[in-house]
C-alpha cells in the first residue's frame, strides 16, 4: 500500500477511533436520543440531495436505518452518557465481529472453525474480566447497553450484506432517513419536549460541531475513504487497519479526558483485541483442514 494511501487508512482509523470522545463531549450538552436524531438528519441532509438511491428494497434500507440508528447508536450513546467510559466503549462495541458470526451461523448454518472458537474465548474472556471490574464510570448496565448495540450493528451488517454489490455511502444516507423517526419518537416521549428544546436553545459551537463530526466525519469521509481503499487494495490489506480504531478510542480517552487505563483494563483490550486479530487473521494463519 502506497504512504499515502496508508495515511488515509489512518486517518479514518483515527476519526472513527477518537469519535468516541467527541460523542462524550457532546453529551455533556445534548440528551443521547437528540444526539442520535442530530446525527442523522445531518447524515441526511444535504448529501441525499446528490446521491440516487440504491437499487435495494424500501424495507431493506428501513431495516438496516432503524438497527444502525435507534439501535447501535441510540443504544450506545445512552450508555456513555453515565454508564461506560468512552475508551471501553470503543473497545466493546467491536465486539459486533462475533455477534456477526454468531447471527451469519444462525441464518445461514455456518460452522464455526477452530481458530473462531479461539478467538471467541480470548474475546470473552476479556469482557469478563471488564464485568468484574465495574464502577461508577463503567457499570454492568452500560456495559449490557454497548453489547445489545454491537448486537444491533451485527445484524445491521447482515442486513447490507444482503443488498449486495451497491454504493455503500449512498446506502448509508439513504437508510439514515429511517434512523430519525424512531430516534425522534424516543427522544420526544423519554428526554420530552421541554428538554429537547432548552437543548437546542443552548447548544454551543462545540456541541454542533460534535454532532458534524458524527455526520460528515464518521459517516460521509469514513465510508468514502474506506470503499475508496477497498476498490483499490484487497480488503486482507485494508481490513487488518481497523483492529486500531481501540486503540485510538483508549488513547483519546486517557488523554483528552484522563480515562485510567489500570492492569486490567490493559489487559482486557488485550485479551478482546487478540481475539479480534485471530478472527481476522486466522484465514490465513490457519492451515486448510484444521478448522
Amino acid at each position: 500500500m502506497p504512504l499515502l494511501h496508508l495515511l488515509l487508512a489512518l486517518a479514518v482509523v483515527a476519526v472513527w477511533g477518537t469519535n468516541f470522545v467527541i460523542i462524550k463531549q457532546a453529551l455533556i450538552r445534548l440528551p443521547p436520543l437528540l444526539l442520535g436524531t442530530l446525527r442523522f438528519v445531518f447524515a441526511v441532509l444535504p448529501a441525499i440531495f446528490f446521491l440516487p438511491r440504491p437499487a435495494v428494497p424500501w424495507r431493506q434500507l428501513a431495516a438496516y436505518g432503524v438497527l444502525i440508528g435507534a439501535g447501535q447508536f441510540g443504544l450506545l450513546f445512552i450508555a456513555m452518557r453515565a454508564d461506560i467510559t468512552p475508551g471501553l466503549a470503543s473497545l466493546v462495541v467491536q465486539t459486533q465481529v462475533f455477534f456477526t458470526i454468531g447471527l451469519s451461523m444462525f441464518i445461514h448454518r455456518e460452522r464455526l472453525r477452530g481458530f473462531q472458537w479461539l478467538a471467541l474465548a480470548l474475546a470473552a474472556g476479556g469482557l469478563g474480566i471488564i464485568a468484574s471490574h465495574t464502577d461508577a464510570h463503567t457499570t454492568l448496565l452500560g456495559l449490557a447497553l454497548v453489547l445489545t448495540a454491537a448486537m444491533c450493528w451485527a445484524a445491521g451488517n447482515l442486513v447490507a450484506k444482503a443488498a449486495g454489490p451497491v454504493n455503500m455511502l449512498a446506502y448509508v444516507v439513504w437508510a439514515s432517513v429511517f434512523s430519525v423517526p424512531p430516534l425522534l419518537l424516543l427522544s420526544l416521549v423519554v428526554e420530552g419536549p421541554a428538554l429537547i428544546a432548552h437543548s437546542l436553545q443552548h447548544a454551543d459551537a462545540a456541541a454542533w460541531g460534535a454532532v458534524l463530526w458524527q455526520s460528515v466525519g464518521n459517516t460521509l469521509f469514513g465510508y468514502v475513504a474506506w470503499a475508496w481503499l477497498l476498490a483499490r487494495h484487497p480488503a486482507a490489506t485494508v481490513s487488518p487497519m481497523a483492529l486500531l480504531v481501540p486503540l485510538f478510542g483508549m488513547g483519546a480517552s486517557a488523554l483528552v479526558l484522563g480515562e485510567p487505563m489500570q492492569p486490567w483494563k490493559l489487559g482486557a483490550a488485550a485479551l478482546v483485541m487478540g481475539g479480534l486479530a485471530l478472527n481476522l487473521l486466522g484465514p490465513r494463519l490457519w492451515a486448510p483442514g484444521k478448522g
